[in-house]
């Protein structure tokens, strides 16, 4: 299995155990597994150095004179033992130096494809993901695949390493009684383990569960500050989070109690088979037939044994638990692509854009249609607007001339060719838009404009922020450019908001352009001013205008009506108007409260 390119991440098999997930792990370990191979042979210096070291104890009490009690072993022997000791941590410190870079770009790599892949998804997988646990979710996976890494090759395979290098060293200095007694107590051990981990992982899966949908609350709360304070549900909010925190600690809680449990059992086998094993030691020593030495070997043995093999109810919990919080990330590498390019996509061709909507019929659910049979065209460097009460349909045009969907029928033509042919970059970077709902970065004005051609200079930044009318109100502020806007840009107004919308989408200077009732947020002055900008910087480039302000569209080259999904109208201004159909009643509508709060504002100044 070749590595995978940079930043991708394989897609996990469809159905299957936990342990499947190995193998999406095996390309990033070949990929490094020169630093794998050297960091096993520092794995098995230091689990050799360990075994070795009760052996030269063993002969250093040996040397021991039991009469006069005088140190009568080489000092080359104490030596080795001091230099054994040292070279257990040694081999195992260089072990972690070594393979450390293998499992941090294990997590860089799939990180970062979990994260293209969720940016590749469609519009309706993140209309409908919570941000929260989902967040939760890929951070607990990329910290277990590090844990998963360390735990398989550095517990246990050093575990199953010493057990044999135990094994071999009782089968060959001692009868058979010790080697029974060992493996069977082992035997029970892992089987006890095994047993009361699984109960344990499915409680702690439970938990996970539970505090991801703690965080899911949180983050939510957090995102609509604003209107808990409209509401003054603050408390309540606070009921909200404490209830999913006090589920997640009667389930973090029993979890602890279970690990207590577990800790308890191995603990008494460990002392059983040492008392056991001590005994026949100690009777070896009293009928002459072992050496003190060959006592205090087996008791060195045995605790360098049981040590590791007392930690390996939590090795195993913790290995079960990072697969399934891998498998949870891995999950979201699983989500079907709703909208992907065809293998032979081709990429949309710089220059002049005409788009054609042919027979376009669209539903977010099965149940309820949105458009039916839309069809019009926007000719090369033309203006066309689209009008319409709420939800008749109008900005789902936009997405769809994106490609965040596909349409349930009919096409989307870009100079002649099905959108679906083209690929999804090579569309989306002829279009610019300026949506209805602004959502900034939370980083600087500089960043967030610069956001539609990154590589901009700060001088063209600056010449869009003043195309926009925003150059002025950023000069005014403390740190100019620099400033930060918040989170989804809340420091801003929804003018402003829209104005740095607006200079993006200059800056990124598309053959497309889309405005999403773009001055929606803005006063009748800051409108005027706004709209003249708008006409001018679409001027040779196809438009397509959303509004709901008529007056912003009169002198569009077609104004379409839309209506539950379906074109009733269209034409100039001027021919709607001479029609006297839905469109005149909409203009005489907002003409009159046009009127009213004209009457009012004048009040107001007198």
């Amino acid at each position: 299995m070749a590595a995978h390119p940079y930043g991708s991440a394989p897609t996990p098999a469809a159905g299957g155990g936990d342990w499947r997930v190995l193998r999406m792990l095996l390309p990033y370990l070949r990929e490094y597994r020169g630093r794998v191979v050297v960091a096993l042979v520092f794995l098995v210096s230091a689990k050799l150095a360990n075994v070795a070291v009760p052996l030269v104890l063993k002969e250093v009490v040996d040397g021991l004179d039991p009469t006069i009690a005088v140190l009568t072993v080489p000092a080359a022997l104490l030596a080795a033992y001091g230099l054994l000791r040292f070279s257990t941590t040694l081999f195992a410190e260089l072990r972690d130096v070594v393979f450390v870079r293998v499992a941090q770009r294990a997590i860089r790599r799939v990180a970062l494809g979990v994260f293209r892949h969720l940016h590749n998804l469609s519009l309706r997988f993140h209309l409908e993901r919570q941000t929260g646990g989902m967040t939760r979710d890929i951070e607990r996976g990329t910290r277990g695949i590090s844990t998963l890494l360390s735990y398989l090759i550095f517990s246990i395979l050093p575990v199953i390493l010493e057990f044999a290098l135990v094994a071999a060293v009782l089968l060959a200095k001692f009868d058979w009684r010790f080697a029974a007694i060992t493996f069977g107590a082992v035997a029970v051990y892992l089987t006890y383990t095994f047993v009361v981990s699984e109960w344990r992982i499915a409680i702690r899966k439970r938990a996970n569960e539970l505090d991801s949908r703690a965080n899911t609350r949180a983050i939510d709360s957090l995102l609509n500050y604003e209107t808990v304070k409209y509401f003054g549900n603050e408390e309540f909010e606070a009921g909200r989070y404490d209830e999913s925190l006090l589920r997640y600690e009667n389930a973090a809680t029993t979890s602890e109690a279970s690990l207590g449990l577990l800790n308890i059992g191995q603990s008494l086998i460990i002392a059983v088979a040492v008392t056991a094993l001590m005994f026949l030691a100690a009777e070896g020593v009293a009928l002459r037939s072992l050496s003190l030495g060959d006592l205090v070997l087996v008791n060195a043995l045995l605790i360098q044994l049981y040590i590791p093999l007392n930690f390996l109810g939590m090795v195993y919990r913790e290995i079960k638990q990072s697969l399934a919080d891998m498998q949870r990330m891995f999950r979201l590498l699983g989500e079907h692509l709703e909208v992907r390019d065809k293998p032979d996509a081709a990429a949309l061709a710089a220059g002049p854009a005409a788009v054609e909507f042919r027979g376009v019929d669209f539903s977010y659910e099965p149940a309820r249609q949105i458009l039916h049979g839309v069809s019009f065209e926007i000719p090369a460097g033309r203006r066309v607007a689209v009008v319409g009460h709420s939800g008749s349909g109008k900005s789902t045009l936009a997405r769809l001339l994106y490609r965040f969907y596909d349409v349930g029928g009919g096409s989307i033509r870009v100079n002649g060719v099905d959108i679906r042919d083209l690929t999804q970059k090579s569309l989306r970077a002829a279009i610019g838009i300026v949506p209805q709902d602004t959502v900034l970065f939370n980083d600087t004005i500089l960043y967030n404009i610069r956001y539609g051609r990154p590589e901009a200079s700060e001088a063209e930044v600056i010449a869009a922020a003043r195309a926009a009318h925003i150059h002025d109100f950023v000069e005014s502020l403390p740190q100019k450019y620099q400033s930060t806007v918040g989170e989804r840009g809340l420091k801003l107004s929804g003018g402003e908001k829209q104005r740095v919308a607006i200079a993006r989408a200059i800056l990124k200077g598309p053959a497309i352009l889309i405005f999403d009732e773009a001055t929606s947020a803005l006063d009748s002055t800051a409108e005027r001013a706004i709209q003249a900008e708008l006409e001018r910087i679409s001027r040779g480039r196809t438009a397509l205008v959303i509004a709901h302000r008529l007056s912003t569209v009169m002198d569009a080259d077609q104004i379409l009506v839309l209506d539950h999904g379906r074109i009733v109208e269209r034409g100039t201004h001027g021919e709607l108007l001479a029609a006297n159909g839905e469109y005149a009643r909409m203009w005489a509508l907002q003409r009159e409260a046009a009127q009213a709060e004209a009457v009012l504002q004048r009040a107001k100044a007198a």
